[in-house]
Order: structure tokens, then C-alpha cells, then sequence
């Protein structure tokens, strides 16, 4: 068990306080802080700090030794951490994305490695070949688009603009209320023409301030304010029009949402701890300067509605809560520590990293190792760090263990005695 120094990560999106503030740092930060990596992911791997104080990524740690630091999860998963556990802060939203399947990120990046793009390059789609469910939880509320919202209400929402520009799609969407309706009307507003966004988007802009400006029942406020800020933010992006389709969601404190591979989604504002699947694969397809391929992102949208897609925290019996999500790759719990309770056992084996969010912990473990960690500090817990254990310093306290979720659908053979506290 040792501590965990995340790689931070510098975005036009990021926050220029609230990372700063969660870890202790002076704020203002000098840039935009958007996400801190607590991984091994090649991008930008954390780095364990060893005893004598020096340090070695968590890449080469895992990679030099992965029966010892991954333990029964090294077979499953090649010998690669198979989660990335982030902190992210949004000020301003995120571009709308999308994630491929396994099976896309294999056939792309396999594509772009055949066609010479470079790895590091702006214009490169698939930065690995491995999927990327993910599962973010709010440290404060936080604001979001998921998936495509059921047909009917968005009808509904497009009709209560009174856009005469839009009547034609929203009854275009009304006679197909389904997947297919869906992919046509996002497609159609994706690839318009310059010209005729110049003309739409102006017009549904307009719509949405007579909205929020009018007497009666507005049960459509949240969405016509976002289409307002992203509007402000990217002008004459069709981002914003594709906005109009997607559920609108605030997670309150401690709530999740899990978003599965193919479901477009815009994270607008918020504080939250993120994890996901050992990927950094992004198909964009506006809301953003950077590279944008829509024909890609058609190629792996999943265009089914869904409903809102929030994971609630369910108690777990040994005083934490979890967040349930069906990737093997990642399982996430929460513990809300007391002060001077007795010392709350985390996890009865690795691997798995440790993340405090609130006050301060001193973990330890069978053996005698120990590690205190502040608000934004990390500890890596490897396979061969047995029963570690948690007690909260000066007040309370909060921590959030990320481990490796189910392999059942892997068909692994895991002992019941690896498996025991993980999940």
C-alpha cells in the first residue's frame, strides 16, 4: 500500500478552483484544471510513491509485476489495471461524445494504426482498443446530458418551442417515435449545411427565451437554458440542436449516472469522481474546438432511448455504499467515516485505489503499513496488501475505493476468498 500521485490534466473546459481547493493548492490555479488521473493508463499513468520517497508509475509497477499487484484480476485483464479513476471538474461543458464498444475500438484503432495517424495526433479517433463504460458520481450537483431522450417527450419539448423552423422535425420525429426517428432527426441537424444552420439555430435560440420568458408551466426550463449556454459557449455549433434530444440531468451529492458504450452525452458543470474502463477513446461530434468526426460518431451511437440513466448508492452492509453498474472492469463504493470511530475495513484484498474526498484517513493494513491521506490524496492497494482498514482523523471524512468489478461474464475462476470485499 503506498500513496498515489494523480497526473493532472489541463483542459479550456477545466476549473480554475475547484480542484485546486479539493486538494489544498492555491487558488486560483495558473490554468484550467480538468481532471486529475488516478490510473495506469499509458497516456498519463499516476505514480506510486515508494518507500525512500521516490516514485515509479503506476504502469511500470503494474507491468513489471502483475501477479503481485493485480493479484486474481491479472488473467482477466492481460496484466493491465483494467479501471481509471479520475476527479473531474467541469466550469464549462464537455463535448458532445460518445465511446465505442470493444469491438469498435478494436476495428479503429486497429484502422488508424493501418493508415499511419499517430497516436498523439489531433485528429486521431481511437487512442487505444479498449471500450470505455464509465460511471461518474457528484461530489457536488452536477449538471449533464445522457442518451436520447424517449421520442415522445422530446416531441413534446420541441412543440412547446414554438419554433415555426421546427414544427416540420418535430412532426417528422412524431410519425417515428423510435431509434430510427432519432438517427434521422440527429442526423439531419448534424451534417446541416452552414446556411441552413444560420437560419434554424437562430430561430430555435429565439424559441427558447420567448419559453422561459412565458406565463404558465415551463417543465422544460432546464433544457432550453442549456440549449441558451451552449449556444453562448460554441455559436453556430449543431451541437446545440443535437442538445435538444438528450435527457437532462442534476445529480444531486452522492448520485451516479453510468453511461454504456455508444450513448451520446455532454457533462455541462460540476465536481464528481469519475471511473471508467483503462480508456481514452472519444468520438466528438460538436461542443468542442477539438477534432469532431461525425461520420465516426454515427458509426458508434446507440440511438435507443433510455430513460435517465442515474445510479443511486445502495448500502452494502459493511457501513460503505455502492454504486452498481454492469462493467466488469470497475466496481466503486463510498465510505462516510466518523471521527474517532473504530478503524473501518476498505477492502480484505487488492487491487485497488483509495480516494479521499473529505477530511482526512489514515489507512493501514495486516501488516502494519500505513498511509494518511488529505482531501484529493490517493493510495494505491495492491493484491498483496491484505485488510485494509480506514479511521477518520480531526472529523469526519469520506473515501471512495475503486476495485475490479464482476468477472462472471468473463469466465474467470476466481476464489470466493480473492473475490471477498471487492465489489
Amino acid at each position: 500500500m503506498h500513496e498515489l500521485v494523480g497526473a493532472l490534466r489541463s483542459y479550456a473546459w477545466g476549473s480554475r478552483t475547484a480542484l485546486a481547493e479539493l486538494c489544498g493548492r492555491p487558488v486560483p490555479s495558473a490554468h484550467p484544471e480538468a481532471e486529475l488521473w488516478f490510473g495506469a493508463h499509458p497516456a498519463d499513468p499516476a505514480h506510486v510513491v515508494l518507500d525512500g520517497a521516490g516514485r515509479r508509475s503506476l504502469l511500470d509497477l503494474v507491468a513489471a509485476d502483475p501477479a503481485r499487484e493485480l493479484g486474481w484480476a491479472a488473467a482477466p485483464f492481460d496484466g493491465t489495471l483494467p479501471f481509471l479513476l479520475k476527479l473531474l471538474a467541469a466550469e464549462e461543458p464537455l463535448s458532445l461524445q460518445a465511446h465505442p464498444s470493444r469491438e469498435q475500438a478494436l476495428a479503429g484503432f486497429g484502422r488508424e494504426n493501418a493508415t499511419g495517424v499517430a497516436l498523439d495526433s489531433p485528429l486521431r479517433n481511437y487512442r487505444d482498443d479498449n471500450h470505455k463504460p464509465e460511471l461518474v458520481v457528484a461530489l457536488e450537483r452536477f449538471e449533464a446530458l445522457a442518451g436520447f431522450r424517449e421520442p415522445t417527450r422530446t416531441v413534446e419539448l420541441l412543440r412547446a418551442l414554438d419554433v415555426g423552423e421546427l414544427a416540420h422535425y418535430a412532426e417528422l420525429l412524431a410519425a417515428q417515435p423510435d431509434a430510427s426517428g432519432l438517427r434521422m432527426l440527429f442526423t439531419t441537424w448534424i451534417t446541416l449545411p452552414h446556411n441552413a444552420l444560420a437560419g434554424l439555430l437562430p430561430a430555435v435560440l429565439d424559441g427558447c427565451v420567448r419559453y422561459l420568458s412565458s406565463a404558465g408551466p415551463r417543465p422544460f426550463t432546464a433544457e432550453a437554458k442549456t440549449a441558451l449556454e451552449l449556444a453562448e459557449a460554441y455559436p453556430g455549433d449543431a451541437g446545440v440542436l443535437a442538445a435538444l434530444l438528450l435527457n437532462r440531468i442534476t445529480l444531486e451529492p452522492g448520485q451516479g449516472l453510468f453511461l454504456a458504450a455508444g450513448n451520446l452525452h455532454a457533462y455541462l458543470r460540476g465536481l464528481a469522481v469519475e471511473i471508467m474502463a483503462n480508456s481514452d477513446n472519444v468520438l466528438r461530434g460538436g461542443l468542442t474546438p477539438k477534432h469532431v468526426d461525425v461520420p465516426e460518431l454515427l458509426r458508434v451511437l446507440d440511438f435507443e432511448p433510455i430513460a435517465l440513466p442515474v445510479v443511486l448508492p445502495e448500502p452494502a452492509g459493511d457501513g460503505s455504499v455502492r454504486y452498481r453498474t454492469p462493467a466488469p472492469e470497475f466496481a466503486l463504493r463510498r465510505f462516510d467515516l466518523a471521527a474517532g470511530a473504530a478503524h473501518v475495513p476498505l477492502t480484505h484484498a487488492g487491487p485497488g485505489i483509495v480516494l479521499c474526498t473529505a477530511g482526512r484517513v489514515r489507512l493501514h493494513d495486516r501488516d502494519g503499513a500505513a498511509v494518511t491521506l488529505a482531501r484529493g490524496g490517493a493510495a494505491w492497494v495492491s493484491a498483496a496488501d491484505i485488510d485494509i482498514r480506514a479511521q477518520a482523523l480531526e472529523g469526519r471524512a469520506q473515501v471512495f475505493c475503486a476495485c475490479v468489478g464482476s468477472t462472471a461474464g468473463l469466465r474467470v475462476p476466481v476464489r470466493p476468498e480473492q473475490r471477498a470485499g471487492l465489489a
